[in-house]
């Protein structure tokens, strides 16, 4: 392979979150503030999660179920994790808000909070894409490529770089969806966040089977695109009904 070839691989991981980020987030800069502490603790977490993991690599069996071990303790983990940041988050606001009242300031819109929301997904995105994607990257800028044995159809880079995608899309949202939730206190919320990541990361065994990744590659993007859905049914009802409040306080 080439030089366009390992660029076209990082981009077909990170291009859209690219756009994202240069139309959204970098126009605020306590929002790249948010994406960058977010992207440090979950890499931080990747790491431990794999120091833990990396007593027990290679596994030996040829069966799947050592691997849903695997995949069940890091996703829980990490939903552990994201509870705690969002309380980091709900404390940071509520000092935030009380020093705008102090300076006779508006509070946070809902507009602001829902963009924190979505810095702090895309900083878990980001830790996921360079974790499990564009580290693998480098043999990629090189005269060859490879294939899976599980996955001779497609290279094994290219099958990265799409994974990564269809995991960016979903963490990215997916906070936005949990931060909603654990504000409103809406179980629905709370509930479809976690089992989103769990069925994601549950179809990623499918690639242990002989061809497997042609099968999970449509099921995550199926994942990724029902996380996109009920996001954007969450927002624009939000919206809807914040714009409705305002037009009564009028």
């Amino acid at each position: 392979m080439t030089v366009a070839a390992g660029l076209g691989y990082a981009l077909i991981a990170l291009g859209p979150s690219l756009s994202l980020f240069i139309s959204v987030i970098s126009k605020k800069p306590f929002l790249i503030l948010t994406v960058l502490s977010s992207t440090l603790l979950w890499l931080v977490s990747l790491i431990v999660l794999s120091g833990f993991w990396r007593a027990f690599l290679p596994l030996k069996s040829t069966t799947w179920w050592p691997y849903g071990i695997l995949v069940l303790t890091s996703i829980s983990f990490q939903e552990v994790l994201r509870v705690f940041f969002w309380k980091v988050y709900k404390r940071l606001e509520d000092m935030l808000d009380a020093f705008a009242d102090r300076l006779s300031k508006p509070r946070l819109l809902l507009n602001d909070k829902m963009q924190i929301a979505l810095a702090g997904g895309f900083g878990h995105a980001m830790a996921h894409a360079v974790f499990f994607c564009i580290s693998l990257l480098t043999p990629a800028f090189g005269p060859a490529t490879y294939y899976a044995e599980k996955c001779s159809q497609i290279p094994f880079f290219l099958v990265s770089a799409i994974l990564a995608l269809a995991f960016v899309t979903i963490h990215t949202f997916s906070m936005v969806i949990a931060f909603n939730g654990y504000a409103e206190a809406n179980k629905v919320d709370q509930f479809f966040v976690p089992g989103i990541h769990l069925l994601a990361g549950t179809l990623t065994l499918i690639n242990l089977a002989p061809g497997g990744c042609i099968i999970a590659i449509p099921l995550l993007y199926f994942v990724a695109a029902l996380t996109l859905m009920h996001c954007g049914k969450m927002v624009h009802r939000r919206l809807v009904e914040n714009r409705g409040r305002q037009d009564d306080l009028e």
